[in-house]
């Protein structure tokens, strides 16, 4: 396929279904609440934070991390999250991206200030304050551009300490005779809990649950319950799983935890990191799980920049199994993770994939298209597909405009 013009990338309709709230705050927005909040920074200039925390290279995932420490420290109000969560649907509007998906970890924001509910509710007004300015604008009332829709995702992790949040250091003093896995697992299920209540109860687009964190060590074993719970409840599931582990962790989601969707995905194909024993044909496995995720359609969310920086035998995109996922036909939908931390957009992350990876027509199509009909879109699925055939028909206009082929 002849080169992709980069204005048709930002004006087409996209989707990010990965993306975490406090990894994606405008730089300017960190350095004032850090000055309201009395949040010390290592730097007071969005050039002095690139330079020192949030930078396009990192050296490990523990600096890639780093910044999430002070991210998290200004988020600890409702106005403050709400804020963000604003700002990040306006720039997400901004690039085209037309239906987004917001992940947070709620107990991570909850105090003696502020409970796990408010930081969900003071998510889901910033993102409706930004959906609505734009969905009142005079282009889409004119059919001329597309509506935006948001989802808000709710994430446990998959272990903690009472240093991370108010909210654990309670939770782990209380279950003192508790052993470890048994207090991530009830922290879980009470936030697994807390999504069906605001989702059917309070009817707030709280469209999936989903576990984060470090992922050696940390089985999704530990929380079957709160997956379990979801799943009952018809609440869409996505795990974090692949990232820094092998299939086996891909396996346990989506045979444990019912998942619709997967996190990064990215060691699929390694069969020499599967540790079971009892798994003879590696290769055979790896096969049958690949197989399995394509013919269900679970979609695979491929955040490419920030694999780039937290796994180092990945060296450059060329390098990623994004081309083996294409070419067995999962169905892929390319992501930002963390806007800030990893100082990128969906067109960026667009623009990083067709500039390297060779695609057919129809294949970049698809990967777009993938983003939306892999959404745990809020309405019904009447109106998801309805929603879904006006981004095929925009992306298809704009195709023409832009002279770029559709088969």
């Amino acid at each position: 396929m002849k080169r992709v013009p980069a204005e048709f990338l930002k004006r087409i309709p996209k989707a990010d279904l990965h993306v975490h709230l406090d990894g994606s705050l405008r730089l300017s927005t960190l350095i004032e609440l850090a000055q309201q909040e009395g949040v010390e920074l290592p730097a007071y200039t969005e050039k002095g934070l690139r330079q020192t925390v949030f930078k396009d290279k990192y050296a490990s995932l523990v600096e890639y991390l780093k910044g999430f420490s002070y991210t998290g420290a200004v988020m600890q109000s409702a106005e403050n999250i709400e804020r963000v969560a604003y700002e990040l649907g306006q720039d997400a509007v901004a690039e085209g991206v037309r239906y987004l998906e917001v992940r947070f970890a709620p107990q991570l924001h909850a105090g003696d200030k502020l409970t796990a509910q408010d930081a969900v509710r003071a998510v889901v007004r910033g993102l409706e304050r930004a959906k609505k300015e734009h969905n009142a604008s005079a282009a889409v009332k004119k059919d001329e551009d597309l509506e935006f829709h948001f989802g808000v995702i709710a994430c446990a992790m998959r272990n903690f300490n009472q240093f991370m949040s108010p909210y654990y250091s309670t939770l782990i003093k209380a279950l003192s005779q508790s052993n470890k896995s048994e207090i991530f697992g009830i922290a879980s299920l009470e936030l697994a809990k807390m999504v069906v209540k605001l989702a059917k109860e309070e009817k707030l687009p709280v469209v999936g649950f989903d576990l984060a964190g470090e992922e050696a060590g940390y089985p999704a074993a530990d929380h079957l319950d709160a997956y379990r719970y979801v799943h009952k409840h018809f609440i869409r599931k996505t795990v974090h799983s692949g990232e820094a582990y092998g299939p086996e962790s891909i396996f346990q989601a989506i045979t444990d935890c019912y998942a619709n969707r997967l996190g990064h995905g990215t060691h699929l194909f390694a069969a020499a990191m599967i540790k079971d024993k009892k798994v003879k044909d590696k290769e055979g496995y790896v096969n049958s799980l690949a197989d399995y995720i394509a013919s269900e359609r679970i979609g695979i969310e491929v955040c490419l920049t920030s694999n780039l920086q937290t796994l180092p035998e990945i060296k450059s995109v060329k390098d990623h199994p994004i081309k083996e996922m294409i070419k067995r036909g999962l169905p892929v939908s390319i992501n930002t993770d963390n806007r800030l931390v990893s100082n990128t957009t969906v067109t960026k992350e667009m623009e990083l994939l067709v500039r390297n990876v060779p695609l057919s027509p129809k294949e970049l199509k698809n990967i777009v298209i993938a983003g939306f009909k892999s959404g745990f879109f809020p309405g019904s699925y009447v109106e998801k597909r309805r929603f879904v055939r006006k981004v095929i028909d925009r992306y298809n206009t704009l195709a023409k405009e832009y002279g770029v082929p559709l088969y």
